[in-house]
């Protein structure tokens, strides 16, 4: 009977904390309009003033889900993150990760999927917080390069949530844009247990108790120390190499997780 009651409460803490997302959300849409149409002209003390004021709604938001009962966080060492051009690489076990890292850590830049330009309550953020949608393309790569120069830019390397299985695998480029255009790389390890919030589940699907996140910073990854005796193209295979197993071997409890 406990186990039921917990998992009915959990329930309905999950329910109310979508509807406070979905409304806040559309609440974010409207007073950020002005922000977003004229995004372009935004400065980057404008983007950053936005950027803390979402950070804090944001972190409202995973402030109410452990309240609730629904998830705990633990962070470790965020404060060496937001330095001038640190590329700041982080893994994706779960929807709720970009809240968890930018609800923490509110002045980074950050990637994001094109397609969320379509979220009605993600557009006005996205525009007005200077984030860049994530184009593939040359474009891409030369904004991600002047923002480096003023700002610390966050980046999933992954391109999509891990997979059940737990195993992270790396996008190459990703890596690139560090090498080619980063003074640090910082990987951030997001361990989670159990798995959840997982691409393609429904919302109501919990586990058997609440979620346990732990965000830990490491350490600094110096590109120029790559870069010394190989080719970029080079560097950026073995650099991949070396975070892909960084990333496996700190979230092996994740694989474990249920």
């Amino acid at each position: 009977m406990g186990e039921k009651l917990d998992w009915f409460r959990r329930f309905i803490g999950t329910a109310l904390g979508f509807l406070f997302w979905g409304i806040a959300g559309t609440l974010l849409q409207l007073y950020l309009y002005h922000y977003a149409k004229n995004h372009k002209q935004n400065s980057l003390a404008t983007q950053l003033k936005i950027r803390r004021f979402v950070g804090k709604i944001w972190a409202y938001f995973t402030r109410y889900l452990e309240m609730a009962g629904v998830l705990k966080v633990k962070y470790q060492g965020f404060e060496r993150l937001g330095r001038k051009g640190q590329l700041v690489l982080v893994n994706h076990p779960s929807l709720l990760d970009v809240v968890l890292v930018l609800g923490k850590a509110p002045g980074l830049n950050c990637i994001v999927k094109q397609d969320l330009l379509n979220n009605p309550t993600m557009r006005n953020q996205i525009l007005a917080c200077g984030f860049l949608p994530n184009t593939e393309s040359l474009e891409l790569l030369e904004k991600c390069d002047e923002v480096l120069k003023e700002q610390a830019l966050l980046l999933f390397p992954e391109g999509t949530r891990t997979g059940w299985n737990g195993e992270v695998k790396l996008n190459r480029g990703a890596v690139s844009i560090g090498l080619r255009s980063a003074e640090v790389i910082t990987p951030v390890v997001i361990k989670m247990n159990p798995l959840n919030f997982k691409k393609r589940q429904p919302w109501y699907q919990l586990p058997k108790k609440y979620i346990q996140y732990e965000l830990i910073v490491g350490e600094d990854i110096y590109p120029q120390d790559w870069l010394a005796e190989k080719p970029l193209p080079i560097a950026s295979r073995r650099l991949t190499e070396y975070l892909q197993h960084y990333f496996n071997s700190q979230t092996k409890d994740n694989k474990n997780g249920s």
